[in-house]
């Protein structure tokens, strides 16, 4: 007699707005449906839009599922968004979003998932599906060793020391989550910062690898009373070899190793001051480069030499190549060439350069970044520019740390640290996976 399978669930998942957090559930859900799971992904009509650019890869095992939200004339649906988003208008969105609780009632009701698996900024959404019987996992995008950095100092207050004393904050990196967020969310609870974990059936996910941070996963299961659960890297593939090809024959013809990327991700823009200095830094160190360079959606840029030093783009033209749009990242940390990130150490970021084995040059700019980027360092995968006290790096700086993060010593470590993780990175989705099937028969 065959061996009984168990029943295939429903499993909904509802990220936030912002291409960090969408993107982790999108990986989390294309690994899940192959576990037995069907895998629908709630968001916005214009992230859905994005999501279904590479139809091929994701329509046959994943349900995309609108959600509405209020449409202004100060927030057009095109707006709905983080990626591109004028800085300004971020508190708008946040606001709005709080508004699409009515929506996502309806898809609960019409769908029936099994199993919910949330997001930060919607703590209404849990409460929504448990009031309907649903069981939910929070599924935290950032970091073990941030979020239990901050559950520390939230748990314990700031004159107690954490679990690493290379693990810190200066006084005007320090962030209060509660006064820039609580007032803006829906059904916020008095323990808002980590009332998402409360809220969490047994466990939480949290998108690390163990081979980097056990310890802080280990300590963030104490702090937070729930079993913690790695999901891994979770890296996307990028199949746009076509379009972007151009910039994979130039990387093609440089030496192993020899390339540095920059890169501030999709939601932070550089001040002109800023990229004068990073320009500076590129030329000093004399290495080759890939410089993506975004501005806002609504800030038109009709000359690169409106936004880089004069005559810099003819200096540079042999070993460099500056980009004002968007470029397949993975595809580059993957390459032979790239030999080195300069980055804002946003997480997903962050991952992909440990993934590849690229060490990483960071210039942390705001939130949990800062963080991210003492624990490369503590992990021996990276090196943090050093920052003037009005939060402008120097080129100076810049040159230094790029010539320091191209040494042998770097180099190996950071490919070490990729096999590692590499090796483990399915292990993990499969413990993912059977700690979810757990909880969805333990409600069935």
């Amino acid at each position: 007699m065959e061996k009984e399978q168990n029943p295939k669930f429903k499993i909904l998942m509802f990220p936030w707005l912002a291409h960090g957090h969408i993107y982790p559930f999108l990986e989390l859900a294309k690994r899940l449906s192959k576990k037995n799971f069907t895998m629908y992904l709630c968001s916005t009509p214009i992230n859905l839009d994005s999501i279904k650019k590479d139809q091929s890869n994701y329509s046959s095992s994943i349900e995309l599922i609108e959600l509405q939200i209020p449409e202004s004339d100060e927030l057009p649906q095109e707006l709905h968004t983080t990626k591109n988003l004028p800085p300004n208008l971020l508190p708008i969105l946040l606001q709005t979003f709080q508004k699409s609780s009515s929506s996502f009632k309806d898809i609960i009701n019409s769908l029936k998932p099994d199993l919910l698996i949330y997001d930060f900024f919607q703590p209404w959404a849990p409460k929504i599906a448990l009031s309907k019987g649903i069981p939910s996992v929070n599924f935290t995008t950032t970091g073990a060793t941030a979020c239990s950095f901050y559950h520390h100092l939230y748990s314990n207050g700031a004159s107690s020391d954490f679990i690493s004393q290379a693990i810190y904050i200066l006084d005007e990196e320090k962030i209060d989550f509660r006064a820039h967020l609580e007032a803006n969310i829906k059904d916020a609870d008095k323990d808002f910062a980590f009332g998402n974990f409360t809220m969490s059936s047994d466990i939480v996910l949290i998108k690390c690898c163990k081979e980097v941070e056990a310890k802080y996963i280990d300590y963030l299961s104490i702090l937070s009373k729930k079993r913690i659960i790695p999901t891994g890297p979770l890296i996307a593939d990028s199949n746009d070899q076509e379009e972007h090809s151009y910039i994979i024959d130039w990387l093609n013809g440089k030496n192993h190793r020899s390339t540095v990327y920059i890169s501030f991700g999709s939601e932070y823009f550089l001040s002109k001051e800023q990229i004068e200095e990073i320009a500076k830094g590129l030329e000093i160190c004399d290495v080759n480069f890939i410089w993506i360079i975004r501005f806002p959606s609504n800030e038109k840029l009709i000359n690169k030499e409106d936004a880089l030093p004069k005559g810099f783009i003819e200096r540079v033209k042999d070993r460099g190549l500056v980009l004002f749009k968007w470029a397949p990242q993975t595809k580059i940390l993957g390459h032979l060439s790239a030999g080195g990130f300069v980055s804002h150490c946003g997480w997903s970021s962050i991952n992909e350069s440990m993934y590849f084995g690229v060490p990483v040059i960071g210039m942390p700019m705001k939130s949990e970044q800062p963080i991210n980027a003492r624990l490369m360092v503590e992990v021996g995968v990276g090196v943090e520019v050093v920052r003037e006290r009005n939060g402008l790096y120097l080129g100076e700086e810049i040159a230094k740390a790029i010539d320091k993060a191209f040494c042998e010593g770097l180099r190996y470590r950071a490919k070490d640290l990729s096999e590692k993780i590499k090796e483990k990175e399915e292990q993990e989705v499969d413990e993912v996976a059977e700690q979810l099937m757990k909880l969805c028969m333990k409600n069935k």
